[in-house]
């Protein structure tokens, strides 16, 4: 319970956080949000974060439906525990956030989409120089054992937004979410700026690109030629793309406040398409193309050549919202 300003006493907000499919930066960076933390501990006490506390699954089926008032999925699905818990949190949360790019629209995990299940396995259990396995073992749903069956997630054919899996209420994008982002997110959930249930609802996020935060001069020149960052050192004021660096601030949503291109780095695309787009790697290959000095289409195919993993960069962290979302 929590004192309100007229003095009267008021139920705290519960709120929730899952780990799936991700790096874990997520659930630290939900911390990032520094002095607001105290506020948010005013308001709010913490029903499921596993990260953080000893919480168990039986924990949130025995809770109410709706008994979470905002929780914060972070990580795409890629198992089959993934989306049952996806799915338990639904029907437990008032407000149901994809937080991260991995939620959001897939993020690096959904990169694997290019290969299938087999070559997977065989570079993970198989072929990897690392891996000591001579009995050629690989992991099943269900395996006998000595102790009786044993029981694991089924691992999918391709990794999946949370979107596809479960309606979300609001999505907060980034790798991971930048802190400013995330408290304007926290305070119109919580405050009632926002009515819930608002399905596939941006807050707190931009939808213009990362080049309308960049503070670089367009100076409108031809690309001759591609570099990655380590074989160059910029000029510090010049657009990073007209200097022949793959910058994916033209088909990147904003809100990062530009801060790699900032730093003197290319953007990385980790905000996810931007609302102008709805594909990043095809509109990161148009900004491309609108640049590329090349008259014929043998001059074109050799400087194209130069980039390095062309799906890799330009859909780094979106393949699972892409139009190609996953191997055939």
């Amino acid at each position: 319970m929590s004192e309100n300003d007229t003095g009267t006493t008021q139920q705290k907000l519960k709120v929730g956080m899952y780990w799936a499919a991700s790096c874990g930066g997520c659930d630290i960076s939900l911390l990032e949000i520094g002095p607001h933390i105290l506020e948010l501990i005013e308001i709010a006490d913490i029903a499921f974060w596993p990260c953080a506390a000893d919480f168990k699954y039986q924990d949130v089926a025995n809770y109410p439906d709706e008994y979470i008032d905002v929780c914060f999925y972070n990580g795409a699905i890629r198992t089959s525990e993934q989306e049952q818990i996806a799915r338990l949190l639904r029907q437990k949360s008032k407000s149901l956030i994809a937080y991260g790019e991995c939620a959001v629209d897939g993020g690096i995990p959904a990169l694997a989409n290019l290969k299938d299940v087999p070559g997977i396995f065989d570079a993970a259990y198989h072929t990897n120089p690392s891996i000591d396995n001579p009995e050629g073992t690989e992991p099943l749903p269900i395996s006998e054992c000595e102790q009786g069956e044993l029981e694991i997630p089924e691992f999918y054919d391709q990794v999946l937004r949370l979107q596809d899996v479960v309606p979300v209420d609001y999505v907060i994008p980034g790798c991971p979410p930048q802190a400013e982002r995330v408290w304007e997110a926290i305070v119109a959930v919580t405050g009632g700026a926002v009515p819930l249930k608002n399905t596939n609802v941006r807050v707190a996020v931009f939808d213009k690109s990362v080049c309308d935060e960049c503070p670089r001069e367009k100076r409108h020149e031809k690309i001759t030629g591609f570099k990655r960052p380590h074989e160059v050192r910029p000029e510090p004021d010049w657009c990073l793309l007209e200097q022949g660096l793959i910058c994916m601030g033209p088909a990147t949503r904003s809100g990062c406040g530009a801060l790699c291109i900032k730093g003197g780095l290319p953007c990385r695309g980790c905000y996810g398409p931007s609302g102008e787009v709805e594909d990043q790697g095809t509109a990161m290959v148009s900004a491309i193309a609108s640049i590329l000095d090349a008259t014929d289409e043998e001059t074109a195919r050799e400087m194209i050549a130069q980039i390095v993993d062309p799906a890799g960069t330009f859909y780094r962290f979106s393949m699972a919202s892409s139009h190609m979302k996953a191997r055939k």
